[in-house]
């Protein structure tokens, strides 16, 4: 059988003792899980490891895959240049899932050294490949990679490129492995990477629970605010890795699960026992429910925010009269808007008014919903095959109020900065920015103020509605 085995594996530098210097021992039971997967690994002989990453060079639109002859790096980000690495790349497998991803419109990218300092990126082995690695070549080094980075696609197309991995190895008769590398929930705990969620845990226990039991479907319906609110980074790694197993019973076997930093680590191993039925139909299925919600969705401002883009993108015209689900505050109060939009957990589009500029709530919903999806100069206009991918958001901002730093708190109140020439709006509770100093850094940049200039400041709160 040409796939041995499929695995998930943690990332986290410090488990190597060469940057934990005494701490790795706090994960001892994921160092054990990593040093069993890398003997398993090593009685398997694969002559191929594919890997799934999100720490390579990621694109927003495309899976990434890396087309050299080999690829190198080291952990100097992490203080410790002389933990090095050296892949050699499988090309040919590369080249085969490629063609059969352009085949059935998956969208791939093969990345190259001179492909990618167009973009000034250099190619390098990130320790999302490295640290998994690290524990298998204690074991087993006489194989090449296919390296992998996974991009924001739909849920289902990454399962389906999982699939065509499978094509691909089976088409060239290769005896490969697949390990999904990837944390879960970077939210257990206050002194973590990033504020304690209680979304955390909760991701982590569903997550795994679902993985040991093998309810594929059931992970493809899991609720998208639980997902995002998670601050994962392996969740996508694993939709490909079941992608990979799509058509065969497996075997689940959880091997660990620890969290002391803050940070979740699984290690888990899917050993194929059979063949099965394919899950796709039931996947679609799912996928197709979860939309069927978000479409009923009963909050009024994110369904009239829907309502206006997709009326503008079916008709070339603007929503004219308004729905009878629109409120009375909608309809008579006057409050600057922000509309933002997003595809797949990323940032599809996001526009609005600091004070309103038309007659009421539900006008301003309309105008900023259909200036997010089309004039929002950071992103390509949406068009109407991905609105159901897209979730909205709406913020109904409160009034603006004179403010000093040490009253700010992002998470509660979005900030204004302004002079005589030059403006920036940063709304709150933005994922990644958790100080006052990341905030002010980010609007001063979003207005073109420089650091030393002299700025004002104030501060609001808003009413967020969410698809999620």
């Amino acid at each position: 059988m040409p796939i041995l085995g499929t695995y998930l594996m943690p990332h986290p530098p410090i488990i190597l003792p060469e940057v934990g210097q005494g701490q790795e021992r706090r994960i001892q039971d994921t160092i054990n899980s990593l040093n069993a997967i890398g003997k398993d690994i090593k009685e398997k002989s694969p002559s191929t490891i594919v890997i799934i990453t999100p720490h390579g060079t990621m694109f927003n639109d495309a899976i990434s895959m890396v087309n050299e002859s080999s690829i190198e790096g080291d952990l100097s980000m992490f203080g410790v240049p002389e933990v090095s690495m050296k892949c050699l790349i499988n090309q040919k497998l590369t080249g085969e899932i490629e063609t059969l991803s352009n085949d059935e419109n998956v969208p791939v990218v093969l990345s190259s050294k001179d492909f990618l300092e167009t973009f000034d990126v250099k190619l390098s082995l990130d320790h999302g490949t490295l640290v998994p690695l690290y524990y298998v070549n204690k074991f087993y080094s006489d194989y090449r990679i296919v390296h992998i980075t996974y991009a924001p696609l739909n849920d289902l197309e990454l399962y389906q490129f999982g699939t065509i991995i499978t094509k691909a190895i089976e088409a060239l008769n290769e005896n490969a492995i697949v390990i999904a590398s990837g944390d879960l929930s970077h939210k257990l705990k206050d002194d973590g990477p990033y504020d304690y969620s209680p979304y955390g845990k909760t991701f982590d226990t569903t997550f795994v629970e679902l993985l040991e039991k093998n309810q594929v479907r059931d992970i493809f319906s899991m609720d998208s605010k639980l997902i995002s609110e998670a601050g994962e980074c392996g969740f996508r790694s694993v939709l490909i890795m079941l992608g990979v197993l799509d058509g065969y019973k497996v075997q689940s076997k959880r091997h660990s699960y620890e969290g002391p930093f803050g940070v979740g680590y699984g290690v888990m191993s899917f050993s194929i026992v059979g063949k099965e039925d394919s899950k796709l139909g039931a996947i679609e299925q799912a996928i197709s429910n979860k939309k069927e919600q978000k479409l009923n969705n009963a909050n009024p401002y994110v369904k009239l925010a829907r309502e206006s883009l997709t009326t503008y993108l079916e008709t070339g015209k603007e929503l004219k009269e308004l729905p009878s689900y629109v409120t009375d505050e909608m309809e008579k109060e006057k409050r600057g808007v922000f509309v933002s939009l997003k595809k797949n957990g990323e940032l599809r589009g996001c526009i609005g008014t600091i004070l309103p500029t038309t007659n009421s709530i539900a006008e301003e919903i309309i105008r900023n919903a259909v200036e997010a999806g089309l004039h929002d100069p950071r992103f390509y206009e949406v068009n109407k095959d991905e609105l159901l991918d897209i979730d909205f958001s709406v913020d109904v901002l409160g009034q603006a109020e004179p403010a000093t730093t040490d009253q700010l708190d992002p998470k509660n109140y979005g900030v204004i900065v302004y002079n005589a020439r030059k403006k920036g709006l940063l709304l709150p509770n933005l994922e990644g920015i958790d100080t006052v100093e990341e905030q002010l850094s980010i609007v001063l940049q979003k207005a073109g103020i420089e650091q030393d200039e002299p700025y004002e400041l104030k501060r609001f709160e808003v009413i967020r509605h969410s698809e999620i």
